[in-house]
This record gives structure tokens, sequence and C-alpha cells, in this order.
């Protein structure tokens, strides 16, 4: 398979892969030699060990090239919040839809853009950013996006620019979608003492369609900035998705993500965050619910490069049927970061007999005068409040409920922008059984 990769990205080389600044072909096909080297993750690598890559790293892709057929805003409706009026980039199948997507009224010194524009009419921004911070030697998935890179979500936030209502990134797969692999390059730059809300979604409207989504998203929270980042994976059921999200913070930033996994055969996410300053602030979240033979894999890492920095990460999952997650959290303290304040939690709730989490928290501390913290728990519903719920005279299967989604509604609430955590909060009540 990594043959046929190399020999797309050649016959595609002058024409689509090459649209775009002279400086980013370079970079394009030395990732692509990079992903020609390594190939696909193997099962000795510690990475990728408990990840399921065989139908990937076996299948025949052939590349997304779009193709709307008959989209229409009422299909796309459901995954909107409700906001139709939000600023919205719409992508069918990889491939960037202006007539559904909507520009809404940006402040001055805001931009929002697909990445194909923008490589056209704004390469000094993107020269400073785009593959700057999601390294190639990081994973072969990520050398593979870059070799293709060509489209995806630009969202700039100026200086002191506060981006009043949120913007929406979302990318929909239809029928016309089966067998192809889209690789979506997404890049979020908040500058100095700007605030910004993204919401990043893939959504499929085919939920029996077999596909490949392989995207990174990079982001860049300046000095004195604050963004929450809220991520969606709603994929069909026997799609694979492999996706990273790489972030650098400065000196007084914050930077809150939720992140919600519901959807595809194998959904692996990979998020790593690096603090480059002092007072850097840190605020993880996900949520990931599985069923029948679905794998969610979850892989983050925390980098205190600096002192006088805090980060928190809750992550949460909830299995049925044969379903598998691995969460592997690692935070790293190098002996500068003096006065870090680092927790991490990994709490799995199992329905079923046949499910099954692999959970590793980690922490390398290299520093002395620190406050480090890490957690995971495996089990099932807990007895006694069962017990509790059925004395006050609630059904048994509807005291299950009702716990299972209490589980959830921890991590859901942290999301801060009241339509997209009520809608959140119905997707998981739904999938739970219609509570």
């Amino acid at each position: 398979m990594t043959e046929a990769f190399v020999q797309d990205f050649e016959a595609r080389a002058g024409t689509a892969t090459a649209e775009g600044p002279e400086w980013l072909e370079p970079i394009r096909r030395s990732a692509m030699e990079r992903f020609a080297r390594t190939g696909f993750p193997a099962a000795r690598d510690e990475e990728w060990r408990f990840t399921p890559i065989g139908p990937i790293a076996q299948g025949t892709w052939r590349p997304a090239l779009g193709g709307a057929g008959e989209v229409t805003r009422e299909q796309l409706a459901p995954f909107v919040f409700g906001h139709a009026d939000w600023t919205t980039l719409v992508f069918v199948n990889g491939i960037y839809h202006e007539a559904l997507s909507t520009i809404g009224t940006l402040p001055p010194g805001a931009r929002v853009a697909s990445l194909a524009e923008a490589l056209r009419s704004d390469g000094a921004l993107l020269h400073g950013h785009l593959a700057r911070h999601a390294p190639v030697e990081g994973s072969p998935f990520t050398a593979l996006n870059t070799a293709f890179l060509s489209e995806g979500g630009v969202v700039h936030v100026g200086t002191n620019v506060d981006l009043a209502s949120p913007v929406h990134l979302l990318y929909v797969t239809t029928a016309e979608a089966g067998g192809t692999v889209a690789h979506p390059r997404n890049l979020i730059v908040v500058e100095r003492g700007a605030r910004a809300s993204v919401i990043e979604s893939y959504v499929t409207l085919a939920p029996g369609q077999a596909y490949w989504t392989n995207p990174i998203t990079e982001v860049a929270v300046a000095a004195g900035a604050w963004l929450e980042h809220t991520r969606i994976q709603r994929e069909s059921e026997t799609a694979q998705h492999v996706g990273l999200t790489h972030v650098d913070q400065q000196r007084d930033s914050r930077y809150r993500s939720f992140s919600l996994a519901m959807g595809a055969a194998l959904g692996r996410h990979n998020l790593h965050v690096r603090l480059h300053d002092e007072n850097i602030e840190t605020l993880l979240y996900g949520l990931y619910v599985t069923r029948g033979d679905q794998t969610a894999d979850n892989h983050t890492a925390i980098y205190h490069d600096q002192p006088n920095c805090r980060s928190w990460e809750v992550y949460k999952g909830i299995l049925d049927g044969r379903s598998r997650a691995v969460f592997n959290g690692k935070v790293f303290v190098k002996p500068e970061a003096q006065k870090t304040d680092a927790k991490q939690t990994n709490r799995n709730l199992l329905l079923s007999d046949g499910a099954r989490v692999d959970t590793k928290p980690q922490l390398e501390i290299f520093a002395d005068d620190v406050k480090c913290t890490h957690g995971a728990t495996v089990g099932r519903l807990d007895e006694m409040a069962r017990f509790y719920a059925r004395s006050r005279g609630i059904p048994a299967a509807a005291a299950d409920l009702l716990l299972t989604y209490a589980f959830a509604a921890e991590v859901v609430e942290e999301v801060t922008l009241a339509p997209v955590r009520e809608e959140l909060d119905r997707l998981v009540r739904s999938r739970l059984g219609g509570l």
C-alpha cells in the first residue's frame, strides 16, 4: 500500500498537490519521502501496538475528490447546532463546498477561508505556521497528510480580536466517498490577546459506508490568547479515522479542548500540546462512546517546557458490545518547569462482558517542585448507586441509564458553548438509549 501512495503522489505532482506557493512543494515532497521510508506503523511500534490499523494499511484507497451529489442544507441541519448563521466551512468528501458554507460577519482582523483559497492569496500567514507545528517525524499518518496537503480550513484571529461567534469546520462524507481517503489540513492561529471558539466536526450522510479520514489540525495560541476547541467525530461506524491535533501555546494563553468520539470502526485521535512559556493553562476533556466492534483510541501528550503552568485532563469512556478503547496520556515535565501543576484522569465504564480498555496514564517528571497526579479506572456501574436509585422506585433499566448518563455528563458539561453542549448532551442521551 505504501508504494500505491507514492505512485499516486508522483502522478499528481505538478497538478493538484503542487497548487500553492513554491515553498510548500519541498515540504510535500519531503513528507512523501519520509512516508516511503517508514510505511505504516508496525505491531512492534509502542505507540501503535493497541491500534488495529490493518484495514488501513492493507486497504486499497483512492483519493477523495469531492462529489457533493445532492447534498442540501436541510441534510446538514442536524450537524450545525441550530445555528446555520455561524461562520461554517463545509467540506464534502474532502473538498470545500462554497454553496453549502456560510461566512458570517467577522470583525476586522479575523479571517476564515478554505486552505486552497488561502494558499492562493495569503502565503505569508501560512508560511509561518502551515506544516510548522505538526512534525512529519511524529507519525507516518502525519507525513502522508502533509504530502497530500491541499485542502482544509484556515481560521486566523488577529491581535486583540474577540471572535464573538464560533467558527465551525464541518467535514461531511456521502455515499460517493466509499473506498476513498481524505487528508484534511486545518490551521487555527489565534494572535496575541485574541479570543475564539472553533468547532471541528467529522460526520457522515452514509452510515454504512467504508472510507478513511486522515486529518491534521495545527493550532497556534499566542501570548494572552484564549481558544476553546471542540472536536466531534461522528463518522460511519465502518469508516477509519486517524487524526492529529498539535497545539503550541505561548505565555499567559488559555487552551480549552473537548473531544467526542462516537463513530468509526477505528477512531484514533492524537492530541499534543506544548507549553512554551510561563503562566499557561491547558484544559483537555474527552468522551468516547463505543459499541459493536468499534475501537476508540486516544493518545494525548502535554509538554510542560517552562515553569508556573497548569494542565488538567479528564477523559471518560463508555463501552458496550465487543468494543475496545485505548487511552495513553503522557505528561512531560522538563527540569526547568518548576511549579508545574498537572492532573490527569482516565475513567472507563464497561456495559458488557466483551468490552475492553487498555489505559496507560504516564508522568515523566524531571523537576522537583511540582504538583502532578494521574489515575485511571476501569469498571462497571457502582452497585451502591444502583441500589440507591432502585430503592427510590426507579426501575432497574432506567436507573442504569441515568447513572451511565451522569457518568458522561460530567465531561459534556465542560463545553462552554451552550448550543453545542446541549446538542452533545442530546447525542449522548440518544446513544445511551433515548433517556
